[in-house]
């Protein structure tokens, strides 16, 4: 059985200023999210799953999903913040989306099958979606038995502000913890910095693996993340900007020792729009990896 891939692609870019998720970056004016469609079609997906929400969708069906037609099968599914459990009602004032992993939940209906999570804003590369597609084709892969692609934080980066990273320990392949950090960035000497919980700066190797919320699940992840989110309301409904992360609920199985995560190693550079100033450096990527014949002059005919 050919894996899926979910993209979440419900998400504002509020630092960015837009809809990151239809911003025609390629040459041919081709999405970041092209190129991931793109790479995991030839990876061996058989399947794609988008998140989004109603209030685009339709400029997102004319404008994305239309040129997938003939390559791969398309469904949408859709995240909203009243798509809360019986019982739970949205808090007055509450204006914030739920979270990443809430954003997993909306499709747990339509997977049936192992599958890679991605963000749409975010350009992979092929290796990542062929070592992770490698993973989950394993017919002796086991339910609780997830991946996710180890990025090295040095390959992640960008020169315009600061990003948040799922910092991962590992123990023979295998994650033992991931933790949220934000602030990361380069300091004057172009070492890599982040804030910890403690409002102290500390430095991070270039090598250490970070997640760039590319995860390989099974089915039996939607049974474990519907139970958590209810831990999470009863936590957390009330807290304005409190949201439910695909990080914090793999980190809690681990520990509870309902699940393992093997950690895919890849060289690939991560590269994305996280600042209006990237952009032209995105730009600038993609038009040289058209120019070398990594991609064709079209992506989708």
């Amino acid at each position: 059985m050919k894996p899926t891939l979910l993209v979440l692609a419900a998400g504002m870019g509020s630092r960015y200023g837009g809809l990151k998720q239809l911003d025609g970056v390629g040459p041919s004016g081709e999405t970041i999210m092209d190129y991931s469609i793109y790479d995991a079609i030839k990876a061996g997906f058989g399947r794609v799953v988008f998140v989004i929400r109603h209030d685009f969708e339709e400029a997102f069906r004319e404008k994305i999903l239309s040129k997938y037609e003939g390559a791969i099968p398309v469904d949408v599914v859709f995240q909203s913040i009243d798509a809360l459990p019986e019982g739970y009602d949205v808090p007055e004032g509450r204006e914030k989306p739920w979270g990443t992993n809430h954003a997993i939940l909306m499709s747990a209906d339509t997977i049936k099958e192992p599958f890679a999570v991605i963000n749409a804003d975010d350009f992979y590369s092929r290796d990542a979606f062929e070592v992770i597609a490698r993973e989950l084709s394993r017919e002796d892969r086991k339910p609780g038995e997830y991946c996710m692609v180890g990025f090295r934080v040095g390959n992640t980066m960008t020169e315009n502000g600061s990003v948040a990273r799922g910092v991962c320990t590992t123990e023979n392949g295998k994650l033992t913890k991931v933790v949220e950090r934000t602030a990361i960035s380069f300091d004057k000497d172009h070492k890599i910095t982040f804030v910890d919980e403690n409002g102290e700066t500390r430095f991070l190797d270039a090598e250490t693996p970070v997640s760039m919320n590319f995860w390989g699940l099974t089915p039996d992840y939607f049974d474990y993340s519907k139970r958590e989110f209810v831990r999470f309301l009863d936590k957390y409904i009330n807290t304005p900007k409190s949201e439910f992360f695909i990080p914090s609920v793999v980190d809690k199985l681990i520990r509870n020792g309902e699940a393992s995560v093997d950690v895919l190693d890849t060289e690939a550079r991560w590269f994305g729009v996280t600042y209006p100033q990237d952009r032209q450096s995105v730009v600038d990527k993609l038009a040289e990896l058209h120019r070398t014949g990594v991609y064709p002059e079209r992506l989708f005919k």
